[in-house]
């Protein structure tokens, strides 16, 4: 039980303040409530006969914002006219059996295509095949309580997703952002370590997965960003004005992609020297390592001055190493090795400056380096 207890607490303390989850835990309980509500207000409220088409809706239709919640809402609405429709005149012209259930579903799939309710067709079919497996086909009044059903739940989840805390999603997309470039710098940290010892390709295959791993971290971060934006469209909050305006989180992924994609170019050449043998003059090693680790100790703790420091020094050490009579062998690796942390440097750099997260989340457009909290 104490081990139990003691689970629990960490983690409770890690997602205390973990934005992307709160935000997921918020729209299930939002999803939850609409359709409970919408079931409520067909069936007790307005008495309607079986009227699960309300709480179907509404779980279809309450999406992360405001924005998509309407326009969704309105494809919803028109696919599942269409699906009654279909259902109804499949239940007369053809009846109910295999033959007329796939050719409804056919039909259903086929007009879940066409651009007025584009990315709907599943709605279409199902909402179809549930008129029609209920029996409810053939009877025009209940043809009509079908769509006020659908109304209903349509109706309750956009209320529901305006009036009860209208999502904007620039915290979640600043924490994932955060997290990616922890993830930059702790990985150049794990680089820097394992190159102090005797590395084998393994280790280095190792941390080239790691960085497509943040690769797909980048893409699900993209994803929130556009969200982000889409969050401040039709949200009645005071503040959704400078999610619109807020642009800089574009600019930050771009500098992760751009720094990811150089550290997994440094793992490949370090793979080369690892697969040949190659030793490095133990200057540029020791020099380069602790640049390295020094610029994952920055980028986590978003240091823009630390990381200036570190590309001065980087670049004496490129300048030094030019006089030297070093083999020229290795050259081509010295050369990559510096461009690669240079560029990293340069990328991150603006990201740390930028610093989405901490202590706050989106600039104020109107006050120069100002940050806007809310």
């Amino acid at each position: 039980m104490t081990t139990l207890r003691r689970d629990v607490g960490a983690w409770l303390r890690d997602h205390r303040r973990d934005a992307v989850f709160w935000t997921g835990v918020v729209q299930l309980a939002k999803t939850v409530l609409a359709a409970t509500l919408a079931w409520i207000v067909a069936a007790d409220l307005l008495d309607l006969a079986q009227p699960f088409l309300a709480p179907w809706a509404a779980l279809l239709v309450v999406h992360a914002t405001v924005y998509r919640t309407f326009f969704r809402g309105v494809k919803q609405v028109g696919a599942t006219v269409v699906g009654v429709v279909l259902a109804w005149a499949t239940g007369n012209l053809l009846g109910l059996d295999p033959l007329a259930m796939a050719v409804m579903l056919l039909v259903g799939l086929a007009v879940g295509r066409l651009r007025p309710v584009h990315e709907e067709g599943t709605t279409v079919a199902t909402t179809a095949v549930i008129v029609l497996a209920t029996g409810f086909s053939g009877e025009d009044t209940i043809l009509v309580m079908r769509l006020i059903d659908t109304a209903i739940g349509v109706g309750v989840g956009l209320v529901v997703n305006l009036l009860v805390w209208p999502p904007l999603l620039d915290r979640a997309a600043a924490r994932a952002i955060d997290r990616i470039d922890d993830g930059v710098g702790q990985l150049l940290c794990d680089m820097a370590a394992g190159l102090r010892g005797a590395p084998d390709q393994k280790l280095v295959l190792r941390w080239i997965e790691a960085s497509e791993n943040l690769d797909h971290d980048i893409d699900h971060a993209w994803a929130l960003v556009r969200q982000a934006r889409e969050s401040g469209r039709l949200n009645p909050r005071r503040s959704a004005g400078d999610v619109r305006r807020a642009g800089e989180f574009g600019d930050v992924l771009f500098r992760l992609e751009q720094s990811v994609a150089d550290v997994r170019s440094m793992a490949r050449t370090i793979d080369h020297s690892v697969v040949n043998v190659l030793q490095w003059h133990p200057r540029f090693r020791e020099e380069w390592l602790v640049l390295v680790e020094e610029t994952g100790l920055a980028i986590q703790a978003a240091d823009s001055v630390r990381l200036g420091r570190a590309r001065s020094r980087l670049r004496h050490l490129a300048d030094d190493l030019s006089t030297e009579d070093l083999a020229a062998l290795h050259w081509p690796e010295y050369g990559a090795l510096i461009a690669n942390l240079r560029n990293i440097i340069t990328s991150m750099d603006v990201v740390a400056d930028s610093n989405p997260v901490t202590p706050r989340l989106v600039r104020h457009p109107d006050r120069a380096g100002g940050l806007s909290s809310r």
